[in-house]
Formats: C-alpha cells, structure tokens, sequence
C-alpha cells in the first residue's frame, strides 16, 4: 500500500488519509448516515444509528484499548536480565532507539522538542545503552507533511548530550516514517560491521517496527540480526467496571493500536 501511495503521488496525504480512517470518523459517519435513513428505511437507519454510537462508545473505552494494545505487545516482552547480560557480550552491536514526533517549538525552553513519547523511547535508550556498554543511535527525520526545522534526530542528539550526558553514535535524519526508519538505518550501519540491531520503540509499535526491519533487510540482501527492544508496556491486570467506560486514556490506547494495524497493512 506504501508503494501504491509512492506511484500515485500521495504520499504526502498519508496522515490525512489515515486520519479519516480512524475512529471515531468511521463510527460518526455510520451514525449520521443511519440518521439519514429513519424516514426512508428505518431499520437500516437505527441499525446504523446504534452500530455507529456503540462504536464510538466501545473504541473510548480502556477495555477495547487494552485489549488491543496487549494483543500488539504480547509479541515483543521486555528486555531482561538475562537478555541484558548476554547482550553485553555481543560485539558490533548498535541500539536503534526509533523516532515518534518533534514538537516545533517548545516555549518553556524556546526551542524544539521531543514529543514526551518521543523523549520516553529516548531516554530507555539511553539506559539500556548505559547497561549494556552499547552504542546508540537514532532514526527520525521528519515525519510526512510536517513543518520544516530541526529533525528528529538532531533533537535526540542534542537532547543525549545536553540532558543526559550521554551522545549518540549515530543519527539517521531522512526518514519520514518506519518503514523508512528501516532503510535508512541499515543504509547508515552497514559500512560500520554492525551485525546486530537493538530496536528501541513502544510495545505496541514493535511488531511494525520489526516487520519494517525485515523488509529492509531482504530487500538489502542484509544478514543482520534484528533484536526487539520494547518499552512503555503496559501490565494486565482483570477489567473493572470503569474499564467499559469512555475516556481520554481509552481512545489513546484503540487510536495507537489502530494506528499500528492500519500502518503495518500500508507497510508505512
């Protein structure tokens, strides 16, 4: 689907395009559709009405978030120590933290940022490079139809050095989204012997990122290894009552697992 967007020019309309996709737009359109028809056909019309406001009512809600959310990071679990000490014996290893958005200007401190999700995936980055005595890197250039400035990763890097007192490696600043991140990084780390690559990303964003990962390195003919990273995951717990209620925290989670989904089919 990213390539037919590529051949017909559109590429640029991306994140409208999967904007209007993602609830609630689907659902409110059903609902007016269905309202629409009560005159004319009022069986299809309540059938839409009802289907489109119990979509909305169900995709704000922390239950069907959750749900989402735990099927995406169920595929990647965390770093652990046993992981962490054998990765510290491997050599030519590289960390890869990948981006998640700037904010352009940032008035408190009169500059670019990072997005705090952003800054979240940077900053265990950077742990896990302290623990492990790896180097790090990071890929994140700017995103498709975002507003000229600093990149991503002139961000991070700057952010590394300043803030934690710990500077990259590497910084890779052309890719737009991850499938890109893929390409461009191995691009960036192949003339360095890099032989494995520790992808550093959100649980739920991890399958995605690895699937773009293992395309790049087929369609390179690349023979490195690509290791999962994830942070930010969420524990289970049992549903409560107030998990079938709609909330900000709900439709965040049903939004960035959708996002997931639908990114991953596009192969963006």
């Amino acid at each position: 689907m990213n390539d037919l967007l590529i051949a017909l020019g559109l590429l640029s309309w991306k994140p409208l395009l999967g904007a209007l996709v993602m609830p609630p737009v689907p659902f409110v359109l059903l609902t007016l559709i269905g309202a629409a028809l009560l005159r004319r056909r009022p069986f299809a019309g309540w059938a839409g009405v009802i289907v489109g406001c119990l979509g909305v009512w169900l995709m704000g809600t922390g239950a069907v978030g959750g749900a989402l959310t735990e099927r995406l990071e169920a595929q990647h679990p965390a770093v652990g120590p046993e992981q962490l000490s054998w990765l510290r014996q491997q050599p030519k290893t590289a960390i890869i933290v990948l981006g998640a958005g700037r904010i352009l200007l940032a008035p408190e401190y009169g500059e670019t940022d990072l997005r705090p999700m952003t800054h979240e995936r940077l900053r265990y980055g950077i742990w896990l490079s302290r623990k492990s005595g790896l180097p790090l890197g990071y890929s994140g250039g700017l995103a498709h139809g975002a507003e000229p400035g600093h990149s991503e990763a002139q961000i991070a890097a700057r952010l590394a050095e300043d803030v934690y007192r710990h500077p990259l490696r590497w910084t890779e600043d052309r890719s737009r989204d991850t499938n890109e991140n893929a390409i461009r990084t191995l691009e960036l780390l192949a003339p360095q012997g890099i032989e494995r690559i520790v992808v550093v990303t959100h649980g739920y964003h991890m399958p995605r990122a690895i699937a773009a990962f293992e395309r790049a390195k087929q369609r390179a003919g690349s023979a490195v290894a690509i290791q999962a990273a994830p942070m930010g995951l969420h524990v289970q717990r049992g549903l409560r009552p107030g998990d079938w209620l709609p909330s900000r925290g709900g439709y965040t989670l049903t939004l960035l697992a959708l996002h997931e989904m639908l990114g991953r089919w596009m192969g963006a």
